[in-house]
């Protein structure tokens, strides 16, 4: 197990300096490998200067965080009560630096589901797929729906306002792949991880206490979303597999992803963000495989959905995919968050030049090898294309 990241909630009129410190020492507090360390802001639109290049600020904070000790900036959503003119700079703020992300709100917390910024988000998926020649670019984009601030995952992270806070990203997939293989039945499995669960974060919570009390900055809390690692014995997909499954993907692969939900849920520790089942294709190895394989559909993900964590997350899409075809997968997203009220992202990735079955391939350290998955259908149209904002009953 690992942490992914320790996470600093501060307003962005806080000096960087003031924070490195708190950077300084985060790292050594832990007993365990600590990937990166990161900052959210408020939404950006809030404080943005609206009289400067938007390429130039974004390369002045990254800068500035960057000799803070913080790897990674994320500057919050643009939310639905944000004028829409804003995702017009999201491009040129993303290209700007490598270590920015942001987010686009398409449905809030409150039931309020947004068709048009649906559609205006589909568009700026793929524009985002364009500002590099692999596609990349959206790696540092997510839509956002019913997602509250405080949850220390990127690009979903942003901050509530007051006074500065931290929290930590874990990345613990492994915990569920060892406590599933050492079990001879369900319920043995399900204790087994739990216990896992708590033994571990009963550590980290100490480490982060006291670095807490010893900065004066408030802990925010866990995200124990066992996140995978692009090999084997640090896949979430394997984990689920050691309880049966031929593959992910066939009969029984939701009750899987309901089954490890359930147990993070039982789970004592101060908890923040999803908490839950994390299943990014790409972040994933066996994941990636089975995807490459036509094992594993976009339809199935958003399925799991319904019973575990976080979306659709690092999807390899055909770079002609539509913005049709990408408005209807984010109304299926937003449409399931608001009715089971409960947050959700996608960070859907087009590869320009690339169409389905092809091979994908990332120099990139937390990416596995795959393939492009199907995006299938010609897209929403009628009035599915009203830019209606939407208030939904949850159930």
């Amino acid at each position: 197990m690992e942490i992914r990241s320790i996470t600093l909630f501060v307003e962005p009129d806080l000096d960087p300096a003031a924070a490195a410190a708190f950077f300084g020492e985060a790292r050594p507090a832990f007993a365990r490998p600590v990937q990166t360390t990161r900052v959210a802001t408020t939404p950006f639109p809030g404080w943005w200067p609206v009289d400067e290049e938007p390429a130039a600020q974004a390369i002045r904070l990254s800068q500035q965080w960057r000799e803070a000790g913080a790897d990674y900036v994320c500057l919050g959503p643009v939310q639905l009560d944000h004028d829409a003119g804003w995702l017009e700079r999201l491009p040129e703020i993303v290209a700007a630096s490598d270590n920015l992300f942001a987010s686009v709100e398409i449905a809030g917390t409150a039931g309020r589901l947004d068709v048009g910024r649906c559609w205006a988000a589909a568009d700026l998926i793929r524009r985002l797929s364009t500002l590099q020649a692999n596609g990349f670019g959206n790696l540092y984009l997510a839509a956002l729906a019913n997602c509250p601030p405080g949850s220390p995952f990127f690009p979903v992270a942003y901050h509530s306002g007051g006074p500065a806070r931290f929290a930590l990203a874990v990345e613990a997939a492994d915990l569920a792949v060892s406590a599933f293989e050492a079990a001879g039945s369900l319920e043995e499995a399900r204790g087994n991880l739990v216990t896992a669960i708590e033994q571990e974060a009963a550590g980290l919570v100490a480490a982060a206490e006291a670095l807490a009390e010893a900065h004066r900055v408030a802990f925010g809390g866990l995200d124990f979303s066992l996140a995978p690692f692009p090999t084997p014995e640090r896949s979430l997909a394997g984990a689920m597999e050691a309880l049966g499954l031929p593959w992910v993907g066939a009969p029984g692969s939701l009750f899987a992803a309901a089954f490890i939900t359930e147990a993070i849920g039982r789970a004592r520790f101060p908890r923040c963000g999803f908490s839950g089942l994390m299943l990014p294709v790409l972040e994933d190895s066996v994941l990636a495989l089975r995807a490459s394989q036509g094992r594993l559909a976009l339809s199935d993900l958003l399925s799991y959905s319904a019973v575990c964590g976080v979306g659709l997350d690092t999807i390899p899409l055909p770079g002609d995919v539509s913005q049709a075809t990408l408005a209807g997968i984010l109304l299926d997203v937003a449409a399931l968050a608001v009715r089971l009220d409960k947050p959700l992202t996608a960070r859907l990735m087009p590869l320009p030049g690339l169409a389905a079955g092809d091979p994908v391939h990332f120099d990139f350290p937390y990416f596995a090898d795959s393939r492009v998955m199907p995006a299938p259908g010609p897209g929403v149209s009628g009035l599915l294309q009203d830019p209606a904002r939407l208030e939904f009953n949850n159930r």
